[in-house]
């Protein structure tokens, strides 16, 4: 991609786009009847999607590079991944509504089950409830005190997640994550990676120390581990770059801090996957771009749970007809990365993607899932091209050149 090109080109319209995300929906074909979650899934509404559309695969980064969630979603909306890549942490406050300052550093905390021997035996603690991690969030803000003029902020997210953040002087978030990606090993210390960066990295190793000390009664959440540290950086909008008056549908904190930081109007959290279609409705005459991600798919995928994999699919097949109905310029439907039930995390896997629009190529592609769109038109791209391809079918980039 050449840089700043995309943005020479745009163009108001009055066109609409609908991008469908299905939280780590790709998969390998490991099931019972050696077929991938989407393959083995009943999804008409999909399946007669992709045969009016044009199929394809993308690799969310680059082939072999297994993505995070904050990366591979820049690169969903046109923002190189590489460069743009900032901390969980700021994300997740970004998600929340909470402001972070030159002073802050953030950083995503997982509350987890430690052993008596040290070791992790529950990375997420059993997936504790919203409102068990906000009763452990005021316990702890409660009880944590650095006392070296640097304030201590913690905030729930959802379920196990949270965030801790320092505010102060002098304060860098150039910091290892604690948190070693796997049970049955030891959380690691936070390192500074740069001697800017080594205060706060004490600070926040004695944020884990006394916190450890705190949660010592709590039978599962025992313990937290830090990941993602960062301090705040300014994005420039998806209105300034590509001139699109952007709205976003996200439950979960993440994804709705990659999506304000660009500039998108967010919806309210809504109480499940059938009121996030619904809510498109509800604003589709008041923007031109929209952003609806359904998480279960990811959740369901990391817990190793094929059949409830494929449930979510289904589920959300069900909906498509409420996106149809709208009749958008161009409809997207893919994953920001994939999420193997086999491997039980993201993987490198290429991700599935179709796009339906008026003057697409139809190709000869008849179900959606990772091997059909194997022969599908768009080939095998990366997902920093999905933007421009999306906004060239809603008539939104001028010709480039004489």
């Amino acid at each position: 991609m050449y840089p700043g090109l995309v943005e020479s080109l745009a163009r108001e319209n009055t066109t609409k786009i609908v991008l469908l995300v299905l939280d780590g929906i790709g998969g390998v074909q490991s099931g019972p009847n050696s077929l991938t979650e989407l393959q083995q899934a009943h999804k008409p509404n999909l399946d007669a999607l992709a045969k009016k559309s044009i199929c394809g695969l993308m690799n969310p980064i680059a082939p072999g590079i297994t993505p995070g969630s904050g990366p591979a979603h820049f690169s969903l909306f046109g923002y190189d991944p590489v460069e743009s890549l900032i901390g969980r942490g700021v994300l997740e406050a970004a998600g929340i509504g909470m402001e972070i300052t030159h002073r802050d550093v953030a950083t995503r905390i997982n509350f987890a089950t430690i052993g008596a021997d040290g070791k992790i035996t529950d990375r997420r603690a059993g997936r504790i409830s919203s409102e068990e991690c906000e009763r452990l969030c005021r316990k702890l803000q409660a009880n944590i005190d650095l006392s070296k003029g640097v304030q201590v902020i913690i905030k729930p997210v959802k379920e196990h997640r949270a965030m801790v953040v320092l505010r102060g002087d002098g304060l860098s978030g150039e910091i290892s994550d604690t948190d070693p990606q796997a049970e049955g090993l030891e959380p690691l210390p936070a390192r500074g990676e740069n001697p800017k960066a080594e205060k706060a990295a004490q600070l926040f190793n004695e944020v884990i120390l006394q916190a450890k000390k705190i949660l010592s009664d709590e039978p599962k959440a025992n313990f937290i581990m830090m990941r993602g540290f960062a301090g705040a950086k300014a994005y420039s909008s998806l209105k300034e770059r590509f001139k699109l008056n952007a709205y976003a549908v996200a439950n979960y904190p993440m994804y709705r801090g990659v999506a304000g930081l660009i500039g998108m109007k967010l919806h309210p959290v809504t109480k499940d996957v059938k009121t996030e279609f619904e809510a498109l409705k509800e604003v589709y005459n008041d923007y031109d771009y929209f952003f609806l991600h359904v998480k279960y798919t990811d959740s369901r995928g990391e817990d190793g749970q094929y059949y409830e994999k494929i449930k979510v699919i289904e589920e959300v097949d069900t909906y498509i007809p409420m996106i149809t109905a709208l009749n958008p310029d161009v409809i997207a439907v893919t994953g920001d990365h994939s999420t193997p039930t086999a491997l039980a995390s993201h993987s490198w896997h290429p991700v599935p993607v179709m796009i339906h629009a008026k003057n697409c190529r139809f190709d000869t592609v008849q179900t959606f899932d990772e091997i059909a769109c194997i022969q599908g038109g768009l080939g095998i791209i990366n997902s920093l091209n999905l933007m421009p391809i999306l906004l060239a079918n809603a008539g939104r980039l001028l010709k480039f050149g004489a």
